[in-house]
């Protein structure tokens, strides 16, 4: 174990000692304060019923630990004149950051009507999991966050994401216990291995053990100490430990830690700016042990508490019904003696804050936890340098994430200098067809590197891990600081992250009603290597349900796009790029694809979000066409078009609308997202009593379920993925889901009224066709030429 202390650097003095503790007294007070009390915030009065909450909630165990941390953060950063920030990962620790945040007077700056006196900590008090107030852990509403600490496993990810390209910064992440007991956080701990010492800033891991989760002990604190240093120097890690429960010797051993860790730091970063060095460092972490609970009462009722699970929550629940605990609730908070820390008018004393920093120091007032502040523009070429040329629809083929790889990397060597682009990813930049930026950045590592290797940097800004889980908490922690980023995913596979992206549209649905928080850049997924085109690994790589999922979600922050070419794809990811406060979920092939509009048509067409495309169709000018054949996705839009030209070519007279659908949330009623249709619009797109044959990238429901409210439902008819996967040919995959074109001429022909008896031997041959298609592919292996040699014709 290494010593807390260097043996050349001074204690704290007892000056120093006092101020500190008289800090962490403080942000103790305000913690209690705010979990039990609506008035007398300052106790003046002997504390009655009435000054109680009728309801009590938040979470006491694990505040104590949070303020310590907090205190001796604002000490190194004061000493030191760093720039820093913080992680609260402790679920629901929010009374002690809001209590700090509210001390170093960053919260009054924030919302001037809780004010940094006794009325305003009165209204601090009864905001807190009050009806009307603030939630009880650390959420956008907080300032100095950039972390919702509702859900665990995140949180050093996040802080990951935040030091990358912040060379100056930083960033303390506090792990729970119980949060380090998460998958997520497990993996998380590798990011080490990605940092680089040069261009990103440090992060300091406190791995805060106080024993207990809610109910259970916590499984490291439970193992011996040298067992525990095993686990984290094979991360990476110089393990510092800091352990009590007397409040002048933790304080005097956390002062030391924190001073030998930033002496640390200094020096790996010093030694990779000015010399040069290569060898992957040892970066230093604390080992926090102190009670859970600690000086809440040490009993409750008989029964032991500070130090135990009974901490977890709040300590003394009956104090409105029981005397007695009410009698030791103000016993409890009279022992922080407030008299002490606060003036008559409620302000906290010179004292209390010596050691807190000014300005843009404060941890509750960084500006890269308001990342917004920060962000620039991103410089997006002009998208005509990367375009492919359409002269006729439905004749070359390109492979549209190879076309949109180009672009990436213009904006990758574009931010060469500022850095403040990153694409991230589980190993599979190149399998998704994007590896041509590795001309502009090669892969960030900091591990050992073999002669083999390829694209290797250790100043690269794309970054593959496998753990989806640690490529969304990057992405994440770097766009709330104030940068750009994109995530590519095969889109079966982007279901392990359906979580975490539930809690950061949560976090920017929440930012967006907040004033002081500035717009921050989307955060934007590419999904390819996506269900129709996993026919080669088979059922296990097949599911297209993360956009079901998206949409459920708050819709003024989530946006799906399907594009159907190259060029609607650049068009997209343009817009997606340069968006803010979004989700934006781009669906998209990376085998070669049919090119079907130029890009100034491509431009108009996502601006449309969704159309008609007219040189596809048959309909008559002027006259309402016989059936309209929908489409969604580049495989969908590829078989409505072959069916199309089948018609075209079995029935002439049949007047064909084709309709393309980019923007998913078009299909939605305009009330219920900006990006939705008037019933108008739709109507006159879609017809209001003509059969609609929709061939859709997933599941088919969804469109149901999107468009359930509009006039012609009844006649809507979806097609889609049903669960039919298997190992097989590619057009063999769209057979087996009934989404082939066969299938789409035959349901025109079953749903057109009249149709059926004058198109029997039409109906006939496309049956005839999927009959032909089983044997073939069972005998050949490959689809038969009429599909694999297949262009459009019309």
């Amino acid at each position: 174990m290494r010593k807390a202390r260097r043996q050349d650097r001074p204690e704290l003095s007892d000056e120093e000692l006092t101020a500190l503790d008289a800090h962490w007294r403080a942000a103790n007070y305000l913690s209690v304060g705010q979990i039990y009390l609506m008035t007398n915030p300052l106790l003046k009065r002997p504390l009655e019923p009435a000054h109680i909450k009728p309801r009590l909630l938040g979470h006491w165990g694990t505040s104590p630990g949070l303020n310590l941390v907090h205190t001796h953060l604002n000490r190194v950063v004061r000493r030191r004149g760093l720039s820093a920030l913080c992680v609260w990962g402790p679920g629901h620790g929010g009374p002690a950051v809001l209590a700090n945040s509210w001390l170093e007077g960053s919260y009054s700056e924030t919302y001037p009507d809780v004010s940094r006196d006794e009325a305003g900590m009165e209204r601090l008090f009864r905001q807190f999991s009050f009806p009307g107030g603030v939630p009880s852990h650390v959420a956008p509403e907080t300032p100095g966050s950039i972390h919702e600490g509702g859900e665990l496993g995140y949180a050093l990810a996040h802080a990951y994401g935040a030091a990358l390209d912040n060379p100056e910064l930083l960033v303390t992440c506090v792990i729970g216990d119980g949060e380090a007991e998460t998958g997520p956080l497990a993996a998380s701990w590798h990011s080490n291995k990605f940092l680089d010492p040069v261009h990103d800033g440090a992060v300091l891991p406190v791995l805060h053990l106080n024993g207990y989760k809610i109910a259970n002990p916590a499984v490291l604190a439970r193992l011996p100490e040298a067992e525990l240093d095993e686990l984290l120097r094979g991360y990476g890690h110089e393990p510092l430990h800091v352990t009590g429960d007397d409040p002048a010797a933790v304080h005097r051993s956390m002062a030391a830690a924190m001073d030998t860790a930033l002496d640390g730091i200094a020096r790996i970063q010093r030694e990779a700016r000015t010399g040069g060095t290569t060898v992957r460092p040892r970066w230093p972490l604390i080992v926090l042990r102190t009670p859970k609970g600690w000086t809440g009462p040490a009993e409750v009722d008989g029964l032991p508490v500070e130090g135990t699970w009974r901490a977890h929550q709040v300590p003394l629940a009956g104090v409105r019904d029981n005397p007695a605990h009410l009698a030791q609730l103000e016993e409890w908070l009279r022992s922080y003696r407030p008299e002490e820390l606060f003036d008559e008018h409620g302000r906290p004393r010179s004292e209390v804050l010596a050691c807190v920093p000014e300005g843009r120091r404060r941890l509750g007032a960084t500006p890269h936890a308001n990342g917004g502040l920060l962000l620039r523009e991103l410089p997006v070429a002009p998208l005509e340098r990367f375009a492919v040329p359409v002269d006729k629809p439905g004749v070359t083929l390109h492979e549209p994430t190879r076309v949109l790889g180009d672009l990436l990397e213009s904006v990758m060597a574009a931010t060469a200098d500022r850095r403040d682009f990153r694409l991230v990813g589980p190993d599979e930049t190149a399998s998704n067809r994007l590896q041509a930026v590795y001309d502009a950045s090669g892969k960030a590592w900091q591990a050992r590197t073999l002669t083999t290797d390829e694209h290797l940097d250790r100043h690269g800004r794309v970054m593959e891990i496998l753990s989806e889980h640690t490529c969304q908490g990057w992405l994440e922690g770097y766009l709330l600081t104030g940068r750009h980023g994109l995530f590519s995913c095969y889109e079966a596979f982007v279901h392990i992250v359906d979580s975490m992206v539930n809690q950061h549209i949560k976090w920017l649905k929440t930012s967006r009603s907040l004033p002081w928080r500035a717009p921050v850049a989307s955060l934007n997924y590419l999904l390819t290597s996506h269900v129709w085109r996993q026919d080669h690994n088979g059922f296990s790589h097949q599911d297209p349900g993360f956009v079901d999922h998206v949409l459920n979600k708050s819709t003024e922050v989530v946006r799906v796009y399907l594009p159907p070419d190259a060029n609607t794809l650049l068009s997209v990811a343009d817009h997606a790029l340069r968006s803010r406060d979004h989700v934006n979920v781009i669906v998209a092939g990376k085998q070669p694809c049919f090119d079907w509009l130029s890009l100034d048509e491509a431009r108009l067409h996502c601006a449309r979000g969704a159309g008609a495309w007219e040189w596809a169709g048959t309909e008559r000018p002027g006259q309402e066409p016989d059936v309209v054949l929908a489409c969604a996705g580049d495989v969908p839009t590829q078989e409505v078009l072959a069916a199309a030209d089948l018609l075209r070519r079995h029935l002439p007279d049949l007047a064909v609308r084709v309709v393309n659908v980019v923007d998913l949330a078009r299909l939605m009623p305009h009330e219920e997202h900006l990006h939705g249709m008037t019933d108008s619009e739709h109507d006159a797109l879609f017809t209001t009593d003509k059969p609609v044959i929709f061939a859709y990238h997933g599941y088919p429901w969804l469109i149901h379920r999107l468009a359930y409210r509009r006039t012609g439902h009844a006649h809507l008819h979806v097609r889609g993925y049903k669960e039919m996967g298997t190992t097989t040919t590619p057009f063999d995959m769209v057979v087996r889901n009934d989404l082939d074109r066969y299938r789409l001429v035959m349901d025109v022909i079953d749903r057109t009224p009249g149709l059926g008896v004058r198109a029997v031997g039409v109906r006939q041959a496309m049956a005839d066709a999927r009959t032909r298609h089983h044997a073939w592919i069972r005998e050949h292996g490959t689809d038969m030429p009429e599909i694999a040699d297949w262009a459009w014709s019309g």
